[in-house]
C-alpha cells in the first residue's frame, strides 16, 4: 500500500487556484491507477472531504481541464443540451459535483463509446450517485468508482499505514506507548473535515460543523427528495449521533417525532445517500445460527456528531458511555478510511449474537481472510475483552487471521493464538505495532 506524496510543484499550482492545505491522500494512487485503464472514473462521498482537492492534483497532473457544476452557468449549461457541452469538452475533463446534472451520464456514455481512451472523464460526486437510475444504466462497464472519506488520522499525521496488513497478517509485537488520555477525546471530537480543522479553535469547528450539517439540509437533501419537515431532519440526525455504535432502531429514532416509522427509514436512506450516516452490516457464518441480523448505525464523522450533540473534548472525555459509543465509530471510520486506499477490498460488518457477545468491527479481505476489532475507552484489557472475538475465531474457522482489542493503555500484548491488545494510538501511527 502506497501513501503518495503530492508534488511540490502541484502543491504551488493549486494553491495558486485557492485550494486550501493539502494532504496526501491514501486514494490517490487507486485514482491514478484507475484513470490509466478506465474511460471514467467517479470520485465520490461527502461534500468538503476533499474530493475536488483530490481530482484537481490528480486532473492538473494528467491533463484535464476543471469544470464545476456548482457554477450556475456551467450547470445551466449541461442541463439545457447536454450532447452539446460534453461534445465541447476537452479530451480530458473533471466534472465537478455531477450528482446536479444527472442528464449529463448518457451524453458521456455516448462520447465513450465514441473514443473510448483511458481517463477521459474523472467526476466528483457529493451524493451516491450509483443510485441515480441514469448512472447505472448508462455507465456500467465504463465507469470505475472511489469512495473517498474525511482525513484519515493517519493522513492528518502524514503516516503511512500498516495496520490494515499487520492486522491480516496476525503480526504486533509487544511494545509500550504513551496513552493518549484527554487526547483522544480531543481527536474524536475535531473529526476528519479539511475545513473544519482549518479553524483555529474547537468552538470555531464545531460552528462549522454545525454550517454545514445546516447546508447540507437545505441544499442537498431538499434536492433529492421531498420532504415537508426538513426541520425535523437536523434533530433527527443528532437523535441518531446520539444512537452511533449502536444496533439501528427506527422506532427510537422516530419517537420524537410525528413521523410514521417508514418516512423515518426513508430520512435515514437519504442520510446514508449524502454519507452522513452509515450502516453496518451483521456478519454471518454457516457455523453460527443464533446472530442478531440487525444493522449497527455510525455517523459519517465523529466531528459531525460531536458538534450535533453539543459535545466539545472535555464533556466528550467527561461522558464515558458517550467516549466509548464515539470512539467506537472513530476507530471504525478510520479502519474505513484506511482501506479506501488498499490494494485489496477490505469489508466491514459487526458481529453480535443473541447472548449479547459481539465484537464491534469484523473485516473481511478477499475470500480467505476474516479479523475481528474490538474498541474500549479503557486504559486496561483483561481475557474477558476477547469474548467476542473468540467466538468469532471459531466460527471463522481457518480464515481467522487476528482479533485485536484497541484500548487507550500503554502495553501491547499477546492474549493467546491470533489475539492481541493493542494501544488505539498504533491504529493510525507509523510505529512498530
Amino acid at each position: 500500500m502506497k501513501n503518495v506524496a503530492i508534488s511540490r510543484g502541484t502543491e504551488l499550482q493549486l494553491a495558486g487556484m485557492g485550494v486550501g492545505p493539502l494532504y496526501a491522500r491514501l486514494a490517490e494512487a487507486r485514482l491514478v491507477e484507475a484513470l490509466a485503464d478506465t474511460p471514467v472514473v467517479l470520485i465520490h462521498g461527502p461534500r468538503q472531504s476533499g474530493k475536488t482537492t483530490l481530482a484537481q492534483v490528480v486532473g492538473k497532473r494528467l491533463g484535464h481541464a476543471y469544470f464545476s457544476f456548482d457554477e450556475d452557468v456551467t450547470r445551466a449549461a449541461a442541463t439545457a443540451d447536454p450532447v452539446g457541452f460534453v461534445g465541447d469538452l476537452p479530451e480530458r475533463a473533471v466534472l465537478d459535483e455531477v450528482q446536479r446534472v444527472p442528464g449529463i451520464f448518457n451524453a458521456l456514455k455516448s462520447a465513450v463509446d465514441r473514443r473510448r481512451g483511458p481517463g477521459r472523464f474523472l467526476l466528483t460526486g457529493s451524493s451516491n450517485v450509483l443510485l441515480v437510475p441514469a448512472l447505472a444504466d448508462s455507465l456500467a462497464g465504463r465507469i470505475g468508482i472511489l469512495r473517498l472519506h474525511p482525513l484519515a488520522q493517519c493522513e492528518l499525521d502524514g503516516n503511512a499505514p500498516r495496520f490494515l496488513d499487520r492486522l491480516f497478517d496476525g503480526v504486533f509485537r509487544a511494545r509500550r506507548a504513551e496513552r493518549l488520555g484527554r487526547a483522544l477525546a480531543e481527536r474524536i471530537a475535531a473529526g476528519g473535515y479539511p475545513a473544519a480543522l482549518e479553524r483555529s479553535t474547537p468552538r470555531r469547528r464545531a460552528a462549522w460543523y454545525r454550517d454545514y450539517i445546516e447546508t447540507l439540509v437545505q441544499r442537498d437533501v431538499r434536492s433529492l427528495a421531498r420532504i415537508n419537515s426538513l426541520d425535523a431532519m437536523p434533530r433527527m440526525l443528532a437523535l441518531a449521533a446520539g444512537q452511533t455504535a449502536r444496533l439501528v432502531n427506527i422506532s427510537d429514532l422516530a419517537g420524537p417525532f410525528k413521523l410514521s416509522r417508514p418516512t423515518i427509514r426513508d430520512y435515514v436512506t437519504l442520510l446514508e445517500r449524502i454519507f452522513l450516516l452509515e450502516e453496518l452490516s451483521p456478519w454471518h457464518s454457516n457455523r453460527l445460527s443464533r446472530l442478531i441480523k440487525t444493522p449497527k448505525l455510525h455517523v459519517g464523522d465523529t466531528g459531525v456528531a460531536c458538534a450535533l450533540l453539543g459535545l466539545d473534548a472535555a464533556s466528550l472525555w467527561e461522558d464515558r458511555p458517550t467516549l466509548g459509543q464515539m470512539l467506537e465509530t472513530f476507530a471504525f471510520q478510520e479502519l474505513r478510511r484506511q482501506a479506501s486506499g488498499h490494494e485489496e477490498e477490505i469489508r466491514f460488518f459487526h458481529y453480535r449474537d443473541k447472548d449479547a457477545v459481539e465484537v464491534d468491527i469484523v473485516l473481511e479481505r478477499g475470500p480467505g481472510r476474516v479479523a475481528g476489532v474490538e474498541v474500549k475507552a479503557g486504559a486496561t484489557v483483561t481475557a474477558a475483552d476477547f469474548r467476542g472475538l473468540r467466538k468469532l475465531k471459531a466460527a471463522a474457522g481457518r480464515r481467522f487471521a487476528a482479533g485485536v482489542v484497541l484500548y487507550d493503555g500503554e502495553v501491547g500484548a499477546r492474549f493467546g493464538d491470533d489475539l492481541f491488545a493493542v494501544p488505539i494510538r498504533a491504529l493510525w501511527e507509523g510505529t512498530d505495532s
